[in-house]
C-alpha cells in the first residue's frame, strides 16, 4: 500500500502510531488492529509467569514487529506463528503445588553420556512442571552428537518409543545446543524440550517478588536468544547473498535486537536493586547481629529448618525450587540475636543463565558470618555425595565458597540408628538434625553459637561516664560484659563480632582498636 503527496512522490505505507493500552508506551504502536493478541502480548512482556519459549516470542514479534509484507501481521496470522510451547498448554494447581496438565502431556526421558544415566530428577522436574513420564531411554557413549545428540541406531529406537508409549513430547536431560534441539525435532516429529527450558519453566511460575520475576525473565530471555532462528524456518529465502535476504532474516534480526534490548534494560533495574539490599546490609552491621545463611540443594529442607529455629511460619511445600527468595528471620541461641536467611535451592546442572541472574541475590544472602549448608539425610551415599558436589559448584561460581561453613544432615529420622553411625564416620564434623521432627536442634544452636564465639574479637574499653549508653550496646552484642568503674570511667573487657569493632576503637584503652583479653 502507497501513498501518493501533494508532489506526486510515493511513500512507503507506515502503520500508525498508537500508545500501548497496558503500557502506557509507544512499544506497541507498530500494531494497526484493536486485538486480544496485543493486550495478552503486553501482560506477557511483564509477567514472568507467561513468559514460555516459543507463545513468547510468537506474540513479542507480533505485537513489536512488522509481517513479512513490512505491515503487521494479521491478528489470525500473529496467533499461528509456528513455535514450540510444550510446557505452555492450561495447567491448574494441585493441592500440593504441583502443576497438574488440563491437556495431557506425557515426556518421554532421555539421556545420553559416558555413565549410565539417572532420569529420576529429570522425572520429579517434571512433575513439578505439570508432566507425566512416559517412559525413559539412555545412551552410553563418550559425548552426546554434535547434531542430533543421540546415534542414529538410538534415535530410531526413540521414534519407535514415542509411537509405542503415546508420548508427545521428548525431555533431554542435558542442555542441548540450538542445532540439536531443531535437528531432533524434525527427525522425531514432536516438541523437545531440554532440561535448561524446564528449570527456567518451573522458575517462571515460581518467581513471586518483583526482583525474582526480572531475574527469572533475564534468564529466559538469555537462553531463548540462541534459539530465536528456528521460530521463523516458515520464512524461506533466509540467506546471506543479494537476493536471498527474505523476512524471514529481517524478523529474526529485529527480534534479536529487541531482545538484547530488553536483556540490557533488565541488568539496568537489577543493578538498581543492588543499591537497596547494601543499605540493609549496613544496618545489620550496624545492629551487629551475626548472620546465618541456609544454603543447599533443592527441596531438602532449607525452609523447614529456618521455621523449626526462629519459630516463623515460611511457607513450606514438598517440590522442587519452592523458595526462591532470599527470607531473613531472627532467634536467639545462648542470650544472643541471630539473623537466619534461606535461599534458593541448587541442584545439578543448574542453568548458568540462572546462575548469572541471580548472583546478586544469592552473594546477598551468602554474605553471612556463617554458612550452614543443609543436605538430605536420607538419599543414598552416592547421591548425597553428588549433591554436595553440585552445591559446592555453584558457591565457587558464584565466590563464596570459602565463607565459614557448617554441614547439617537434615531428615535424619528417616534412617535407622546404623545408617546414622556411618553417616557419622562419614561427615564428623556435620550435626544430624531433623528440622520436621524437631531432633538435633540443640546440638544445631550449640554448634552455630561456638562458629560465632570463635569469630568474635576481643575488645578493651574505657568508657566515659557519659557514654554510659555504650554499655546497654554491648551487652546486646557481646551478652557477657567484664566491668570495672574507675575514676576516668569504666573499663570494660568484652568479645563483640568484627563488623562492630570499628564503633568503639576511639573507646579502646589503647588507642588500638583493643587487645586480647
Amino acid at each position: 500500500m502507497a501513498a501518493t503527496s501533494g508532489s506526486g512522490a510515493s511513500k512507503s505505507w507506515r502503520p500508525p502510531r498508537r500508545r500501548c493500552a497496558r503500557t502506557a508506551t509507544p512499544s506497541a504502536t507498530r500494531l494497526g488492529w484493536e486485538d486480544p493478541t496485543v493486550r495478552s502480548c503486553c501482560r506477557a512482556r511483564r509477567r514472568p509467569s507467561a513468559l514460555r519459549r516459543g507463545a513468547w516470542w510468537r506474540r513479542w514479534s507480533a505485537c513489536l514487529s512488522p509481517g513479512p509484507s513490512g505491515r503487521p501481521a494479521e491478528p489470525a496470522r500473529a496467533r499461528e506463528l509456528p513455535g514450540r510451547t510444550p510446557l505452555d498448554s492450561g495447567v491448574v494447581q494441585t493441592g500440593d503445588g504441583i502443576r497438574s496438565p488440563r491437556a495431557r502431556q506425557r515426556a518421554l526421558l532421555i539421556a545420553a553420556g559416558p555413565d549410565e544415566p539417572e532420569l529420576s530428577e529429570l522425572a520429579e522436574l517434571l512433575r513439578t512442571a505439570g508432566v507425566a513420564a512416559a517412559g525413559q531411554l539412555t545412551q552410553r557413549r563418550e559425548r552426546p552428537d554434535p547434531d542430533r545428540y543421540l546415534g542414529k541406531g538410538k534415535l530410531d529406537e526413540l521414534k519407535t518409543a514415542i509411537g509405542e508409549s503415546d508420548a508427545n513430547l521428548v525431555a533431554v536431560d542435558d542442555e542441548l545446543l540450538p542445532r540439536q534441539e531443531r535437528n531432533l525435532e524434525q527427525a522425531l516429529g514432536v516438541p523437545v524440550i531440554d532440561r535448561t527450558a524446564v528449570i527456567l519453566d518451573i522458575f517462571a511460575d515460581h518467581a513471586s517478588s518483583a526482583e525474582g520475576k526480572l531475574q527469572v525473565e533475564l534468564a529466559q530471555l538469555e537462553y531463548n536468544l540462541a534459539r530465536m532462528r528456528g521460530l521463523w524456518t516458515h520464512l524461506e529465502r533466509l540467506g546471506a547473498g543479494i537476493g536471498t535476504r527474505g523476512p524471514g532474516e529481517s524478523q529474526i534480526e529485529t527480534d534479536r535486537r529487541l531482545a538484547r534490548d530488553r536483556i540490557a534494560a533488565l541488568r539496568r533495574r537489577l543493578e538498581a536493586t543492588k543499591g537497596t539490599r547494601a543499605t540493609m546490609r549496613r544496618e545489620r552491621e550496624r545492629a551487629g547481629l551475626p548472620t546465618v545463611a541456609l544454603a543447599g540443594y533443592t527441596n531438602t529442607g532449607k525452609s523447614t529448618l529456618l521455621n523449626a529455629l526462629t519459630g516463623a511460619e515460611v511457607g513450606v511445600r514438598d517440590r522442587l525450587f519452592h523458595t526462591l527468595d532470599p527470607t531473613t528471620r531472627s532467634f536467639e541461641v545462648g542470650g544472643r540475636a541471630f539473623l537466619l536467611t534461606d535461599t534458593v535451592g541448587f541442584i545439578r546442572k543448574l542453568p548458568h543463565q540462572l546462575v548469572e541472574a541471580f548472583a546478586a541475590t544469592l552473594e546477598e544472602a551468602l554474605e553471612a558470618d556463617l554458612l550452614v549448608h543443609v543436605a538430605d539425610a536420607s538419599v543414598p551415599e552416592e547421591e548425597l555425595v553428588e549433591m554436595l558436589d553440585a552445591v559446592e559448584q555453584v558457591l565457587v561460581e558464584i565466590d563464596v565458597a570459602e565463607r565459614p561453613r557448617l554441614l547439617a544432615l537434615n531428615k535424619v529420622d528417616r534412617l535407622d540408628a546404623e545408617a546414622r553411625r556411618a553417616l557419622s564416620f562419614r561427615f564428623p564434623d556435620a550435626v544430624q538434625v531433623s528440622a520436621e521432627m524437631g531432633e538435633g536442634l540443640e546440638e544445631l544452636r550449640a554448634a552455630l553459637e561456638a562458629r560465632f564465639l570463635a569469630t568474635l574479637r576481643p575488645i578493651d574499653l574505657l568508657l566515659p561516664y557519659a557514654e554510659g549508653g555504650r554499655l546497654s550496646e554491648l551487652h546486646e552484642l557481646a551478652g557477657e560484659v567484664e566491668r570495672e568503674d574507675t575514676p576516668e570511667g569504666v573499663r570494660v573487657k568484652a568479645r563483640v563480632p568484627a563488623a562492630a569493632v570499628p564503633r568503639f576503637e576511639r573507646f579502646s584503652s589503647n588507642g588500638a582498636g583493643g587487645h586480647e583479653v
